[in-house]
């Protein structure tokens, strides 16, 4: 743990120390990210899963995917940046150890899907397969465990 103390020192983690404007900005855009993530994952799986049945997956299933992508992109970057701040003590707290196993979870279920047969088979036009179906549902678990954890941080 104390190999992260260092990270306190960084140019990064002294501009955010000292300015509580720039810590707000990333915070909102750590926010904004999380946001777009579970946004845009919530309203894959849950049409996975047969709600709005309406909507066609081929076309809203990349753009869902793609927005997500660039949401936990920004969520990991501004994550990282909050981390520089204190270290030490993210690294010790349960919440937030229990967050980045979630994320890692979640990041699992998303390769497993998008390597799967079953995404080529929805973007083709195809019935999502029960195997995609229990992914949707283990994605939606997985993230708001992960929110929770997240808001969970503060409180340890």
């Amino acid at each position: 743990m104390e190999l992260l103390a260092p990270l306190a020192e960084t140019p990064l983690a002294r501009a955010l120390i000292t300015s509580a404007t720039l810590y707000l900005l990333v915070n909102a855009a750590h926010i904004l990210g999380t946001g777009m993530l579970f946004g845009a994952i919530l309203a894959l799986d849950l049409r996975l899963l047969g709600f709005a049945p309406a909507v066609p997956l081929p076309p809203i299933a990349p753009y869902l995917s793609r927005l997500a992508g660039a949401g936990v992109v920004l969520a990991i970057v501004t994550g990282f940046c909050l981390f520089t701040v204190r270290p030490t003590e993210y690294a010790r707290n349960p919440a937030f150890l229990a967050k980045l196993g979630l994320v890692a979870l979640g990041l699992i279920n998303v390769a497993v899907v998008h390597f799967g047969r079953g995404w080529r088979v929805v973007l083709a036009g195809g019935n999502p397969a029960t195997a995609l179906r229990i992914s949707a549902m283990f994605s939606i678990i997985v993230w708001i465990a992960a929110v929770i954890a997240g808001r969970w941080i503060g409180f340890l």
